[in-house]
């Protein structure tokens, strides 16, 4: 038999949660941004200084 699959859309109109609980959330998600912070810098900045340093070459190799 095959089953047909349904797809439902969903709407939240409201969450209740408690101010505390809400409050130690958006802590943890504050703590938790900031190593993701620094581990995308690290990757931006590695990023950085390939592709200026490419451009950088291609440029002053053709005398512009």
């Amino acid at each position: 038999m095959e089953e047909k699959k349904i797809n439902q859309e969903v709407t939240v109109v409201d969450i209740k949660m408690p101010f505390l609980s809400m409050v130690v959330f958006l802590v943890k998600l504050a703590i938790a941004a900031i190593p993701a912070m620094i581990i995308l810098s690290i990757i931006f900045t590695i990023l950085g200084a390939i592709f200026g340093g490419v451009f950088h070459s291609f440029f002053y190799s053709h005398g512009y």
